[in-house]
């Protein structure tokens, strides 16, 4: 099964819909917002990525908070917008290069964040009801382990899972290469936890 159906969906109109996706998914809103606060270079502190994680390590909670949901809005952005003009099939590719976008920005010599909230994003725009399977796996994964990233990690591996299940294999396929390619982004967190060194929700230091 094709990750995206060419029967409705033509070469030029998905070539649209990937630079429509991925122009919006370079956005580094992280940066720009640090930068305008005041608090300089985001990709200088912490573990050098432009997400709302790297960005809560300056101390301002309100800018992270904003910059998370920048990052999913421009996903969700991204997939309405293609959406619209197109159709169901060229949202999902204008979703899954706005999430590209998002990890490998031009502008910034393709290195972006890690694409949780651009994940979420994603989701928001396609079927909203995900981002509520996505919320309720992260949230009880949390809970039982205090570690945000294994949360996120185990809500990616369901999302595909659930879709698959209930019959959106397109969109299924398109999430569990999403998932793929965040796992691979998460590299560091995953030997962190393998290694029993990955910080808790919470814990300071």
């Amino acid at each position: 099964m094709a990750l995206f159906d060419a029967s409705t969906l033509s070469a030029g109109t998905a070539a649209l819909a990937a630079i429509l996706g991925y122009l919006l998914g370079t956005i580094p809103f992280g940066l720009l917002l640090t930068r305008a606060a005041g608090l300089g270079d985001v990709r200088k502190i912490g573990s050098g990525n432009i997400g709302a994680t790297n960005v809560l390590r300056t101390g301002n909670r309100k800018l992270a908070a904003a910059t998370l949901l920048l990052d999913a809005l421009k996903a969700t952005a991204a997939v309405a917008a293609a959406r619209y003009a197109w159709g169901f099939e060229a949202g999902l590719v204008a979703g899954f290069f706005a999430f590209l976008g998002h990890l490998f920005p031009v502008w910034l010599r393709f290195r972006g964040g890690k694409g949780v909230a651009t994940y979420i994003g994603v989701l928001l725009g396609v079927q909203p009801w995900t981002v509520l399977v996505f919320a309720a796996v992260w949230l009880g994964c949390a809970r039982l382990t205090k570690y945000s990233s294994l949360s996120a990690l185990v809500a990616t591996l369901v999302i595909p899972v659930v879709l698959w299940i209930l019959g959106e294999h397109s969109f299924a396929l398109t999430m569990a290469l999403m998932t793929a390619i965040s796992w691979v982004k998460h590299k560091d967190n995953i030997k962190r936890l393998l290694a029993g060194t990955e910080s808790k929700i919470g814990q300071k230091g």
